[in-house]
């Protein structure tokens, strides 16, 4: 069924934002998909840009003008929004890979002097405000920061979240509240900092030890939090820490206060003292709030790069979880073959599978939720890269095709995500030959062996290199990090051609990784093959005795469906690579299955 017409209610608000812009006179308003906390997943309050335009992606930056809207995203999100902003004047702005502030130029080049752009500043990365307030100064553009129109026309517009705040405890948290704490003011001391301001909200939850459940799928909760040498404080909405809660924060050095102080305490920081920053995840309007006379210290968090390296006790637990996710995972593709071969059965959508794939996890020890919205899209949806089925909106599985699954979940002892295609009827030459170069890629990047130090943007061309070959690209990262039953999205490290290989993207061990390839045919199929993987130590195994050479242990542990395989485009070392993987898996589920999930384990863990 087509999605509902809703880009009647969509033109009454952009009026409405059109007639506020004139009221302050300001001839572009701009909405970006962020909170006061830059997070890649928005609680209601902040999904502006959406309300507006009806774009429901999760990248994207909303622009309105007198006469122009427009909505920036990237090659992830094209199929998407134009579907779901068709039947509206707001146009697809696409941003090529690599040029994710284009938006910026645009402004540059459509502003006249004289003119002003309004932005939120409580949701405004200091460092994007930077290059836009000088790409517009250069224009003789005034730029405004101090206004929030949505408040002014968004009438029900969601309030905090009041979601409470929970502790993620031993075992499954391995270094207790005091241990962070102790570890971040060491850090905050090499950078010569003596109080640091935190507003990321998986930096915060690391850090605390403390879960929550203000954004959808990812455990975290609306906060901000001020270290300094003797104590902290955790800015947190009233109600959402209980008294019992409290106190064990205190006895840490701890305090609580109401949320909407953050700001105050920046303002309230005295002379001649010294604050840590990181430019990349704080606010323009927070950095604002800093006094002219404190020294201001700019460079990553401490806690991004301590939660992104995973202990070994960590590890454990994650090694653990894959195992339940894979479990799962063999009970739910059972039962969907045995359906898809029931020729009396009731029509199966895309909505079944992640009903389905959902309970299949929720039956497994620690789950908590799904880590992401499950992607399954069968035949063409599949070639949307962010699709999402909805009972209204979806495909019949029926036929001949493929259904690609993206999902995963939220344990207490880790985080997976997990991409498989499987075959519904029988698949064309044209799709194995396509999957087969997916996997191809996924295989070189899960082989590979790299210095350390290597920066995570130079081994994407690793996993692109056999599609290269064939003449298809893709439209996205080949990897992201993976947080500890934190977000399914995490820094620092990357694996993607848009990314600027900076330092603090190199690979390094401990870091969980995405490995996750894929081609997609627009109107026909999609096909992605992801696995997570450990970055670790393989020095011993390098020849020269100067250098220290990383790999990648393989964590997912779900077999690859060899039906979809053209055997003829595979070499030897990946058949290899395949069957020892398979073996692997067979192994380490065996004894976590029973029954049909066993029998199907067993099938479709056959060397080839």
């Amino acid at each position: 069924m087509p999605a509902p017409d809703t880009s009647h209610v969509r033109a009454e608000r952009l009026a409405r934002l059109r007639a506020a812009m004139a009221r302050h006179q300001v001839d572009a308003f701009i909405v970006p998909s962020a909170d006061p906390h830059l997070s890649e997943y928005l609680p209601a309050r902040w999904k502006g840009r959406e309300w507006l335009s009806g774009f429901t992606g999760s990248v994207g930056t909303f622009i309105a003008t007198r006469d122009f809207a427009g909505v920036w995203t990237d090659g992830r999100y094209y199929t998407q929004a134009e579907q779901e902003l068709a039947g509206t004047e707001i146009r697809l702005m696409k941003i090529p890979s690599g040029a994710s502030l284009l938006h910026i130029d645009w402004l540059a080049e459509h502003m006249d002097e004289g003119q002003t752009v309004a932005v939120d500043a409580r949701v405004l990365g200091l460092a994007v405000a930077r290059l836009l307030g000088d790409a517009l100064a250069a224009r003789g553009v005034k730029l405004r920061t101090d206004l929030d129109l949505l408040d002014e026309i968004w009438s029900d517009r969601p309030g905090l979240p009041p979601e409470p705040v929970y502790e993620h405890l031993a075992p499954y948290a391995v270094l207790d509240r005091a241990d962070k704490l102790h570890a971040t003011r060491n850090a905050m001391a090499k950078l010569g900092a003596e109080r640091h301001f935190i507003s990321t909200l998986d930096d915060i939850a690391y850090l605390f030890n403390l879960r929550g459940a203000d954004v959808s799928f990812n455990p975290v909760f609306v906060a901000h939090a001020l270290v300094e040498a003797t104590g902290a404080t955790l800015f947190v909405a009233d109600g959402k820490i209980d008294d019992n809660l409290r106190a064990r924060l205190e006895r840490d050095g701890v305090r609580v206060a109401p949320y909407d102080r953050a700001q105050q305490a920046l303002a309230a920081l005295p002379a001649d003292s010294s604050l840590l920053i990181d430019p990349r995840r704080v606010t323009a309007g927070m950095r604002a709030a800093v006094p002219g006379h404190v020294r201001v210290v700019e460079a990553i968090n401490p806690t991004t790069f301590a939660k992104s390296r995973k202990l070994d006790a960590e590890m454990d637990h994650v090694r653990d979880t894959m195992e339940q996710d894979g479990a799962a995972l063999c009970e739910f593709f059972a039962w969907l073959e045995a359906t898809l071969a029931n020729a009396n059965r009731a029509p199966l959508n895309e909505v079944h599978i992640d009903e389905r794939i959902t309970a299949a996890r929720a039956r497994r020890p620690g789950f908590v939720s799904p880590s992401f919205g499950t992607i399954a899209g069968f035949n063409a949806n599949g070639a949307i890269m962010h699709y999402r089925a909805a009972p209204d909106h979806c495909a019949v599985i029926e036929g001949d095709g493929l259904l690609l699954i993206d999902s995963g979940g939220q344990y207490l002892g880790g985080t997976t995500d997990i991409t498989r295609v499987v075959p519904v009827g029988t698949p064309s030459a044209a799709q194995k030959r396509d999957f087969t170069l997916v996997l191809k890629g996924m295989i070189a990047l899960s082989a590979a062996r790299f210095p350390r130090g290597t920066k995570g943007p130079m081994l994407d061309a690793l996993a692109r290199a056999p599609i290269w070959a064939a003449g298809i690209d893709y439209g996205h990262g080949t990897g992201h990090g993976v947080g500890y039953f934190l977000n399914v999205h995490e820094g620092p490290q990357v694996i993607s051609p848009s990314a600027p290989p900076e330092p603090h993207t190199a690979l390094e061990p401990g870091m969980i990784t995405s490995n996750e390839p894929g081609i997609y045919r627009p109107g026909q199929w999609g096909i992605r093959i992801e696995n997570l993987v450990l970055t670790r130590v393989v020095g011993e195994e390098a020849s020269d005795p100067h250098s220290e050479f990383l790999g990648f242990e393989t964590l997912t542990l779900c077999p690859i469906d060899t039906r979809c395989i053209d055997l003829s485009l595979m070499r030897g070392d990946e058949v290899a690579w395949l069957n020892d993987y398979h073996r692997s898996v067979r192994a380490r589920l065996l004894p976590h299955v029973s029954g049909a999930a066993r029998d199907w384990l067993e099938l479709r863990t056959k060397e080839i």
